[in-house]
């Protein structure tokens, strides 16, 4: 490792995938259940001579070869480690300091140090001793499908074959007038998508899991995945406890319907154009989400799913089979599929897309439904999250004009009129009058508002709801940083600055003093 990479993990500090260990009275039992650690989650740094601050105070220099020997012999002792295991020390200088560096990549199994299974959450090391969390852990590491697991004892009588016309229509839609499942008999049907087969490793024959869940009756589900739900709930008011709720515990075809019913009841359906066609921006995100909670989640864990929807933001939460951790992008995104039959149904029937696409929707069209990135949030829970705003809509921004305003602000300088007497009165006036008359009660608050400025030209125009809010923040405190005014407003301190930026070329608002000691002035 070179010393600017070093340099940047003692800048960031532990996370996941780094630990800090002091080791100045040697190698403790602490710094093997690290090992162990990173070995069963998705591997990590350890660092010797390292303080948990960063502060770098070195390993004896003379010991460190016999420090590094004595390692080595802990990890290959089977009494010790189970599975053993072969990693390489290395030595790093650093400021006079001597430190030892080990990487460690994830393992193939599943470790333990001691006979005790440890796993990294967060920076911690923690002994696992719950059954449930085990076998996770071996679902994880062995890569199992657990959507293939065969009851050999289900058959046609514990599915819904009444919703198979349904689903062969939907195939042939999505395929433009012609799909193979058209002609198919229900039996050449479940064949075909993958939802009966046998089980190469035991020679069983019969329906899987991935069958029972998307066509299986409410209680043969019940019976296999007892805690399956997808809880919904709006939290906009009582946010404690919801607003609206609906417990979905049904099959996965139907469960789509009633969560995607569920958003429309729930989230505005903003007018948007794409290519000159009117496009639902709300069924796209909400498609991406229900699809993703549906197709990806773990089904055999205890975590319930659940999607909310709250003032400022829609986020849905799954157990998941993670093989990394940390936020997805377009550009870091690898696409791996957690049930490759499941969702293989669902992109026959029109209801995903190629595996990725997902991830590039959201963030295309969530920019365009509220301004805002989603969040993806990979982990043993899955987290999705896509921002709401209410107040926000990009054909709107779009338009060269003000209709109907409210207030015009200038400076501080807030000259309030209502146009709705004069509107009511002439409701059955030409449009061309109508704008004429409110052309004039425009110009005439502008006048008004700019008597009572001083002589210098001023830049009129409306200020938005962020710049009304700062304003107000920094006359109740004029001291207030960049910083506290995006967690006192719930904007981003990308969002403040660009608004600090526009309210300082108009002038509203100057800096006196330095950016660590001084303050905010509004401009009289």
């Amino acid at each position: 490792m070179d010393l600017n990479t070093f340099q940047s993990i003692l800048t960031i500090g532990e996370t996941i995938a780094v630990e800090f260990k002091r080791c100045g009275d040697g190698i403790g039992p602490d710094v093997y259940e690290s090992v162990c650690s990173f070995l069963n989650r998705f591997g990590g740094d350890l660092f010797l001579g390292v303080l948990d601050d960063g502060t770098v105070t070195g390993v004896p220099e003379k010991a460190a070869p016999g420090m590094i020997k004595n390692f080595i012999n802990v990890i290959s002792n089977p009494n010790q480690f189970m599975p053993t295991i072969y990693l390489a020390p290395e030595l790093l200088e650093y400021e006079g300091h001597t430190v030892i560096h080990v990487h460690v990549p994830p393992g193939a199994e599943v470790h333990s140090y001691k006979k005790v299974i440890y796993d990294r959450i967060d920076d911690a090391d923690v002994k696992v001793t719950s059954t449930a969390q085990i076998a996770s852990m071996y679902i994880r590491k062995q890569n199992i499908f657990t959507e293939k697991r065969i009851y050999p004892y289900a058959s046609l009588d514990d599915l819904r074959l009444d919703l198979l016309p349904k689903v062969r229509q939907m195939a042939v839609n999505h395929a433009g007038g012609r799909h193979p499942w058209e002609n198919m008999s229900d039996q050449e049907l479940l064949i075909s998508a993958g939802l009966y087969g046998t089980d190469i490793a035991t020679g069983e024959k019969g329906y899987n899991l991935a069958a029972l869940l998307l066509l299986g009756k409410d209680e043969v589900i019940l019976n296999v995945c007892p805690a399956y739900e997808t809880d919904a709930l709006v939290r906009r008011v009582n946010v404690d406890r919801y607003d609206d709720r609906e417990i979905v515990r049904t099959n996965l075809i139907e469960s789509y319907d009633q969560l995607m019913e569920f958003t429309r009841k729930h989230l505005p359906d903003k007018f948007f154009l794409e290519n000159d066609n009117r496009v639902s921006l709300r069924n796209i995100l909400a498609r991406e989400m229900i699809s993703n909670i549906l197709m990806h989640r773990e089904f055999t864990s205890s975590y319930a799913a659940k999607m909310v929807i709250q003032k400022e933001r829609m986020y849905t939460e799954n157990a998941n089979r993670a093989l990394g951790e940390g936020f997805i992008t377009p550009n870091n995104l690898e696409p791996n599929p957690k049930n490759p039959i499941i969702a293989s149904f669902f992109r026959n029937v029109g209801r995903a897309d190629r595996l990725g696409s997902g991830v590039r929707n959201l963030f295309k069209y969530s920019k365009l439904y509220s301004g805002k990135d989603p969040q993806f949030q990979e982990g043993d829970i899955f987290r999705l999250i896509v921002p709401l705003n209410e107040e926000y809509s990009f054909d709107y921004t779009l338009l060269d004009k003000v209709p109907y305003p409210e207030e015009v602000c200038v400076n501080e300088v807030s000259v309030k009129y209502r146009l709705a007497n004069e509107i009511n009165e002439k409701v059955e006036m030409e449009t061309s009058a109508m704008t004429s008359a409110m052309t004039s009660a425009m110009t005439s608050a502008m006048t008004s508002a700019k008597s009572g400025l001083k002589s210098e030209k001023e830049i009129l125009r409306k200020l938005t709801d962020t710049e009304r809010r700062i304003i107000e923040q920094i006359k109740e405190n004029p001291f207030i940083t960049q910083k506290e005014l995006a967690a006192a407003t719930g904007i981003s301190h990308a969002g403040i600055r660009y608004a600090m930026k526009g309210l300082k070329e108009m002038g509203l608002v100057i800096r006196i003093g330095t950016n660590r000691i001084g303050k905010w002035q509004l401009k009289d």
